[in-house]
């Protein structure tokens, strides 16, 4: 049968119509099925962390430490053959304390350097910024800040290894409870720590029975406490005074604290965990009790304290790299990684549901803070001992508890 012109070419049109279609289905497979690997995170031959910290700018002791600890422990680790034999690769970013710039950090992290998971945030703002990211993107996130918000209420994909606010006060109430003490004052600052610690001190003071006769309140960042000092001076029923507050304001009420006549005892907060506190407060500080991370007191723990010897170390490694003694901020963050490995090895694999699902089984890791024992209802998992209660003595932190 002979074909007419017109039937020739409305063949050949469907002819190239469907070679078109099947070229096109065959490269929308192409572009695809690389894209399922990351999408499930099982990129051949990569593992990809991410962070996003504050390492240069006003927070940049707490990010800069953070940031260190994790190159030195990525290269360790790949040392050893990495994860699932995997080498890892560190991708990361300074945002500052811009929650907004920690956003773009977090969505760059997740959908154009595909990492298979999240360490970060150094201060409470960037760190809560990005959890509906996180929820959404369905990618495991292990956040560094200290505000108890970010694991309460639980996030199905939020962990977190710092110690909360609320422990610190915990300790703190528990050593005035200890001493006898039953009725206190509170001068603080008024900045986003100084309040928000404020509330959490008042709150477990009042679980533990003990008063809060009295608040008074001053400008974070200012050395005039004096006014303030006297009129809690004027409340002569008050047995101990706690300042709440960090930079170096604490130090100017420390020296107030002695040069106004109190004869009670002064607490400081966790805030105040610092040799500049110290060097800044000068003699008044001696006698002055406050909660510090173990990382402080490492070398004067008691053998039987379970974080002794991962602290030593991680002191000892830390300082052979970098040559400096680490902080807190860089022991969370060598939590945060070691929770991480752990959750991948145990589960066997990178892709994101298997490995939440076993950081959230971890039970009995010991860390720089604690042992941690994690749960579907408490993605945390540390005790109120991951502070320890310390005095000042001629200059150094004496443990007491």
């Amino acid at each position: 049968m002979k074909l007419s012109h017109k039937g020739a070419l409305t063949i050949q049109y469907r002819i190239s119509f469907n070679l078109m279609v099947i070229f096109l289905m065959f490269f929308l497979y192409l572009w695809l099925q690389p894209n399922r690997l990351i999408a499930n995170n099982q990129s051949p031959g990569h593992l990809r962390v991410g962070a996003f910290l504050a390492v240069t700018g006003q927070a940049s002791f707490i990010g800069a430490p953070a940031l260190a600890t994790l190159k030195l422990y990525v290269n360790l680790l790949n040392l050893e053959g990495g994860l699932l034999g995997r080498k890892i690769e560190l991708v990361d970013y300074d945002v500052g304390i811009d929650p907004r710039t920690a956003q773009i950090a977090a969505k760059r992290l997740i959908f154009i350097d595909k990492v298979n998971a999240i360490i970060g945030g150094s201060t409470a703002g960037a760190a809560m910024a990005v959890i509906p990211i996180i929820t959404k993107a369905k990618i495991p996130y292990i956040a560094l800040a200290s505000s108890e918000s970010i694991v309460s209420p639980t996030h199905k994909w939020v962990f977190k290894s710092s110690q909360t606010n609320r422990m610190a006060c915990e300790s703190i109430m528990n050593d005035i409870s200890k001493r006898g003490i039953s009725n206190i004052g509170i001068i603080a600052g008024d900045d986003g720590f100084a309040l928000t610690m404020l509330d959490k001190c008042v709150e477990v003071a009042e679980d533990r029975g003990i008063e809060v006769s009295v608040i008074e309140k001053y400008r974070s960042n200012t050395r005039r406490v004096r006014k303030p000092l006297e009129r809690i001076k004027r409340k002569t029923s008050i047995q101990a005074l706690l300042n709440i507050d960090f930079g170096s304001s604490p130090a100017y009420v420390t020296r107030g604290f002695r040069n106004t006549g109190f004869d009670i005892a002064l607490y400081q907060t966790q805030g105040v965990a610092t040799l500049d506190y110290i060097d800044l407060s000068g003699e008044a500080a001696n006698g002055v009790r406050l909660p510090v991370p173990p990382i402080l007191i490492a070398e004067k723990l008691s053998d039987s304290v379970p974080v002794k010897p991962i602290l030593l170390d991680y002191l000892n490694l830390y300082r052979k790299r970098w040559e400096v003694r680490p902080s807190v901020h860089g022991a969370h963050a060598y939590d945060a990684l070691m929770l991480y490995s752990l959750a991948v090895q145990r589960a066997k694999s990178i892709a994101p549901i298997p490995v939440r699902n076993f950081l959230e089984k971890i039970d009995g890791y010991v860390g720089t803070s604690g042992i941690v024992r994690l749960s579907p209802e408490n993605h945390l998992g540390l005790s109120s001992k991951a502070y320890r209660m310390a005095e000042i003595q001629n200059g150094e932190w004496v443990p007491i508890d």
